[in-house]
C-alpha cells in the first residue's frame, strides 16, 4: 500500500502570461525529472505561442506529471490560463487536491486569474499564492498582495519577502525561520545561500513574522491560549496551525520569487508540501446510482473500497489514445475488466502509464489518490466514470458549456476530406466544448467552440499536428429560437390510401420554459383519448422538432410541450401517426406562439490603463455593451460588461489600437437574450439566403 500522506495532487492557476509554464518547468528541474531547461521565452513571453502551448499540455506535452520533492510524490494537473479553454480549467479542479495560484508581479491580479481563482472557491480546492517575475520593471509584491485581498477577497498569509526590487531582485526572506535565501546571478537554482535577515530589513521581517503566528496560532485554541501568555509556538506547530488554515481556505500561504531567473522556487515547493492537503484530507466525492441521484454514499479514499475513478481528460499521441483518471477509491490492475457508467460498457485495461514529465512509465497497478493514464480506451469521453462492474456507481458529471461560435472549414487540398475529419474526431474527443457537425443542406464542415481564440488553435492544431491546412469560413453566432407566448392548437392527422390508414388527433399547449430546461414535455390526458403508449410518440415527434426553429432554423431552447386531449381509431391509429402529427402541430403553431430570435450574451472583463477608459466604455456602449461595474486599481482599470457576442468579433486588435497595445480582455458566455428587432431581421435573412443557396 502506498502512503498517501506523501500525495499532492496539484494544479498550477494563472493568467495567461503571469509565468506558469516557466514556474512548471522549474519545478520539473529542481525536482530532477528534466536536466535541461525548455524556456518558453527569451527575454519576454511571446504570449500567442503560450497560449497555444497551453492548450496543448504545456512544454511537458501532457495533461499530468509526476516528480518527488522532500519524500513527497507531487501529481501536477495541466491547467490553461486563457478563458477560452475554461473547460481545461473546470476539468482539472474536479481532480486536484489543491493548488498553485500564480501572479505575476507587475501586472497583478489579471482578468483571467480573477476567473481561476473564483473557479477554484467553487471547487473548494486549497491554494498557496506564488507571486512571479519580481525581477521585471514594475513589479512590487506589496502591490500585489493587496489586490489579492481587495480583488478577490482572499486573505493572502505572506510566508517570504523580497530582497531588492525590479533588476535587483536577488532573494526571499523566509519568515518562519528569520532567514535570507539569497542566488548569484548565474542562474543555476541550487547555487544559492543561506544568510541572516539583512538589518535594514530586520523591523519589517519582525512586523510580517508576528502577523504570520497571529493568523496561525488562531487555527488551534491550545497554540492560541499557549501564545496569548507569552509562549511563542515552535516552527513545526506553527506549520501545522497553517496546514489547517490552508486546507479549510482561511487564507492562503503566500510566496514570491522569480521563476525565469531561478529564485524562490524552492520555497513554493517546500510549501507545497507542508500545507497542500494529501487525497485524504478532502472531502469525498458523492456517488450517485446509474439514474444519476445520489444515493448518500461517498468514494472514500480508500484502496480497499470497490473502484471509483473519473476520466477527466483524452489525449492522442503517437502510442495511441491516453485517457487521463483520477482514482478516488479501489484499486485498478492491468488486465482488469471495468464498467463506463455513461455506455453501460465494460473495457479491459490493456496497459497503464504514469506520466513522468515528457515520458512516460509503464506500470502494473494503481490505488485510490493516484492520477495515472490509461491507454488504448476506446468509447470512454471525458467526465466518464469508470468504476468495478460488480459495484457499479457514478460520480458527480462534469457538466460542458454550450460552445457560442461556429466556423466552416473545408481542406485546400483535394481529396483531404477523410485525412480532415480523421484529425476533427480525435480533436472533439480530446475536448468536450469542440464540437464538429457536417451542414446537411451545404455539405460544409462546421466548428463549433467557446470563443475566436479557441477556434484559431484548433485550425492551427490542425494545421501543425495533423498536416491539414483548411480554408475557412467567417465566424457564425450560436442564435437560438423560442416564443414568447402560451398557445393552445388542436392538428388532425389522416392519410387513407387503400389498405389500413393513419390517424391521430392532439390538443396541445406549446408555451415558454422556464430558463435552462430545455425541452418539457407533460401530458394531461384524461379519459383515454390519447392510449397512454402513444405519449411518447407525440413527445418524440415535437422533441426532435425543436432543433429547427421557424424563423431561421436556428435550435428553441426552453420549451414546454403539453399534451391536453385528442382522439384516435382503433385500427388506423399507430405510434408513427402520433408522431407525424406532433412534427406537423410544431410547425402549425410555432408561427402563430409570438417566435423570437435569441442571441448569446457574453460577460466581457476588460483592463485598461485609466487615460484609456473613456474609450474603452464608448466603444463597448457601440457594442450594444451593458456596463455592470467599473473599478480603478494601482495598474489601471476594470470595467465588466454583459455584451453580445456578434459584436465582439475582433475585438482584441481594437482593443490594442484603443490602448496602445496596453488592453487586455476575457469573455465568457453568460446568457441567451432576445435580439433586437432590427438585428433579428438581418440575421434571418441571412440565414434564409444561405439556406437558399
Amino acid at each position: 500500500m502506498k502512503d498517501l500522506t506523501r500525495y499532492r495532487n496539484i494544479g498550477i492557476f494563472a493568467h495567461v502570461d503571469a509565468g506558469k509554464t516557466t514556474t512548471t518547468e522549474r519545478i520539473l528541474k529542481l525536482t530532477g525529472k528534466i536536466h535541461k531547461i525548455g524556456e518558453v521565452h527569451e527575454g519576454a513571453a511571446t504570449t500567442d505561442f503560450m497560449e497555444q502551448e497551453q492548450e496543448r499540455g504545456i512544454t511537458i506535452q501532457s495533461a499530468a506529471t509526476s516528480c518527488f520533492w522532500n519524500d513527497h510524490q507531487l501529481n501536477i494537473i495541466d491547467t490553461p490560463g486563457h478563458v477560452d479553454f475554461t473547460i481545461e480549467v473546470y476539468r482539472s479542479l474536479k481532480v486536484l487536491d489543491g493548488g498553485i495560484g500564480v501572479f505575476c508581479g507587475s501586472g497583478g491580479v489579471e482578468p483571467q486569474s480573477e476567473t481561476n481563482w473564483r473557479y477554484a472557491n467553487e471547487s473548494k480546492v486549497s491554494r498557496i499564492i506564488y507571486v512571479n517575475k519580481l525581477d521585471r520593471t514594475g513589479a512590487d509584491f506589496y502591490r500585489v498582495v493587496k489586490q489579492v485581498e481587495q480583488i478577490l477577497g482572499a486573505k493572502p498569509l505572506v510566508m517570504t519577502l523580497p530582497i531588492g526590487r525590479e533588476d535587483e531582485f536577488k532573494g526571499v526572506i523566509d519568515l518562519l525561520n528569520r532567514k535570507a535565501w539569497i542566488w548569484d546571478e548565474s542562474g543555476d537554482p541550487m547555487n544559492y545561500r543561506i544568510e541572516p535577515v539583512p538589518a535594514d530589513m530586520v523591523d519589517q521581517v519582525e512586523s510580517y513574522r508576528e502577523q504570520l503566528i497571529e493568523t496561525a496560532v488562531e487555527q488551534d485554541d491550545d497554540v492560541l491560549e499557549q501564545y496569548l501568555e507569552g509562549n511563542e509556538p515552535d516552527i513545526d506547530t506553527l506549520k501545522q496551525c497553517i496546514r489547517t488554515g490552508t486546507i479549510k481556505m482561511a487564507f492562503f500561504p503566500t510566496f514570491c520569487g522569480s521563476s525565469f531567473k531561478n529564485k524562490g522556487v524552492q520555497l513554493v515547493l517546500d510549501g507545497v508540501v507542508d500545507y497542500l492537503p494529501n487525497p485524504t484530507e478532502v472531502n469525498p466525492q458523492p456517488e450517485m446510482d446509474l439514474e444519476g441521484n445520489e444515493t448518500g454514499t461517498f468514494a472514500t479514499v480508500d484502496a480497499t473500497k470497490p473502484l471509483r475513478a473519473l476520466a477527466f481528460k483524452i489525449m492522442d499521441d503517437r502510442y495511441g489514445a491516453l485517457t487521463f483518471t483520477r482514482l478516488y477509491s479501489g484499486t485498478l490492475s492491468k488486465g482488469d475488466t471495468i464498467l463506463n457508467t455513461a455506455t453501460g460498457k465494460t473495457e479491459r485495461v490493456s496497459r497503464l502509464v504514469e506520466m513522468h514529465a515528457n515520458s512516460r512509465e509503464e506500470i502494473d497497478s494503481a490505488q485510490a489518490g493516484d492520477i495515472v493514464a490509461i491507454v488504448g480506451m476506446k468509447n470512454v469521453q471525458t467526465g466518464h466514470t469508470l468504476c468495478d462492474p460488480k459495484n457499479p456507481a457514478t460520480l458527480e458529471p462534469m457538466v460542458f458549456p454550450e460552445p457560442v461560435i461556429s466556423i466552416a472549414v473545408k481542406p485546400k487540398a483535394k481529396g483531404g476530406e477523410e485525412k480532415m475529419v480523421a484529425a476533427l474526431t480525435k480533436m472533439v474527443q480530446e475536448d468536450p466544448s469542440f464540437h464538429m457537425m457536417t451542414d446537411e443542406e451545404s455539405g460544409e464542415t462546421i466548428l463549433k467552440g467557446m470563443g475566436e481564440l479557441h477556434l484559431d488553435i484548433k485550425v492551427d492544431i490542425l494545421k501543425r499536428t495533423y498536416g491539414v491546412e483548411v480554408e475557412v469560413g467567417k465566424p457564425q453566432v450560436a442564435y437560438r429560437e423560442s416564443i414568447t407566448r402560451r398557445t393552445e392548437d388542436t392538428y388532425t392527422h389522416k392519410k387513407q390510401s387503400g389498405g389500413s390508414g393513419q390517424y391521430a388527433k392532439i390538443t396541445y399547449a406549446i408555451e415558454p420554459g422556464e430558463p435552462t430546461t430545455g425541452f418539457v414535455f407533460e401530458s394531461k390526458v384524461t379519459g383515454g383519448s390519447v392510449p397512454r403508449e402513444f405519449w411518447p410518440a407525440v413527445q418524440k415527434g415535437f422533441e426532435s422538432s425543436i432543433d429547427r426553429g421557424v424563423l431561421a432554423g436556428f435550435p428553441c431552447m426552453d420549451l414546454k410541450f403539453t399534451l391536453i386531449e385528442g382522439g384516435f381509431h382503433p385500427v388506423d391509429s399507430s405510434a408513427i401517426a402520433f408522431e407525424i402529427a406532433a412534427k406537423a402541430a410544431y410547425r402549425q403553431t410555432m408561427p402563430k406562439a409570438g417566435p423570437q430570435l435569441l442571441e448569446p450574451i457574453m460577460n466581457v472583463d476588460v483592463f485598461t490603463p485609466d487615460n484609456y477608459m473613456g474609450d474603452v466604455i464608448g466603444d463597448l456602449n457601440r457594442r450594444r455593451g451593458m456596463m455592470k461595474s467599473q473599478e480603478t486599481g494601482v495598474t489601471g482599470a476594470r470595467i465588466k460588461a454583459d455584451v453580445p457576442l456578434s459584436e465582439m468579433f475582433g475585438y482584441i486588435g481594437d482593443l490594442r489600437t484603443m490602448t496602445s497595445g496596453r488592453g487586455q480582455f476575457s469573455m465568457s458566455f453568460s446568457h441567451y437574450a432576445p435580439c433586437p428587432n432590427n438585428i433579428a431581421e438581418a440575421v434571418i435573412k441571412e440565414a434564409k439566403e444561405r439556406q437558399a443557396a
